[in-house]
């Protein structure tokens, strides 16, 4: 008896299960400051580089892209409202371009090396064992098809789609297309001869970039989708402050 007591005491002395708090720390100081910093950038190179395209709105394979030359695909002129400046003016665009472009590429390389330093890439971007199993990304793509989306201790992860599209433009977009960009400078090419061979010739890396540009948009758009609808206040000002106020539980 004495001894079925102590256990019934012991059990009401046990705390609940750690419920998950109202408000947590989500983003670090220095992803909230490249984050920022990389969204003016890319506006900035991917509006000036639509100017730049204006002036040739052809891609071309290999080492040469001329007007008598064979494009593989040739486009309209882009419209104003989307290209820096918003008139036709290829040295303007030109300027642009390229005063933002070792910006971005200098502040990619300190943020990569930053968080391979305070372990971000291994703490929060790193895949385990469980995450790649063909079921589990079978079911975070139907939760996302359904906009369910994590609630509780699990919104303050990143899942596997998160982590794959971040781990995607991060170390595979962004560097592929600054190299592309390097590529197709005639400076470069003196410097750096084996940057032309590694990407067929100059007018290859053109279209490279050009696709590489148009991948990081469609990121972007669905980026953008996402933090509308899984709460835009409570998403934004999470990259500000760096402060999240997490989902309660689904019942």
């Amino acid at each position: 008896m004495t001894s079925r007591r102590f256990r019934d005491n012991l059990a009401i002395m046990e705390p609940a299960p750690a419920s998950p708090p109202d408000y947590a720390k989500r983003h670090r100081l220095s992803t909230r400051l490249w984050h920022w910093l990389n969204a003016l950038l890319l506006y900035v190179l991917f509006t000036s580089g639509l100017g730049i395209f204006n002036a040739h709105p052809r891609l071309y394979w290999g080492q040469f892209g001329a007007n008598f030359d064979t494009p593989w695909l040739v486009l309209d002129r882009f419209p104003g409202w989307i290209t820096l400046p918003a008139l036709y003016n290829l040295a303007m665009s030109r300027h642009w371009h390229l005063t933002a472009a070792p910006i971005f590429a200098f502040a990619l390389l300190a943020y990569m090396l930053w968080s391979l330093g305070n372990r971000h890439v291994a703490r929060d971007l790193a895949f385990n064992r469980a995450e790649l199993a063909p079921r589990q990304i079978w079911r975070d793509i139907i939760d996302h098809a359904r906009l369910r989306f994590p609630t509780g201790t699990a919104a303050l992860r990143y899942n596997v789609l998160q982590k794959g599209s971040y781990v995607a433009v991060i170390f595979i977009l962004l560097p592929l297309i600054i190299l592309t960009g390097l590529t197709m400078s005639p400076g470069m090419n003196a410097a750096w001869p084996w940057l032309v061979d590694l990407f067929g010739g100059r007018q290859s890396a053109r279209t490279i970039h050009f696709l590489t540009a148009f991948a990081l948009a469609a990121f972007f758009v669905v980026h953008i989708a996402m933090v509308l609808l899984a709460g835009p206040f409570n998403e934004v000002r999470s990259m500000v402050t760096g402060w999240y106020r997490v989902p309660k539980e689904r019942a």
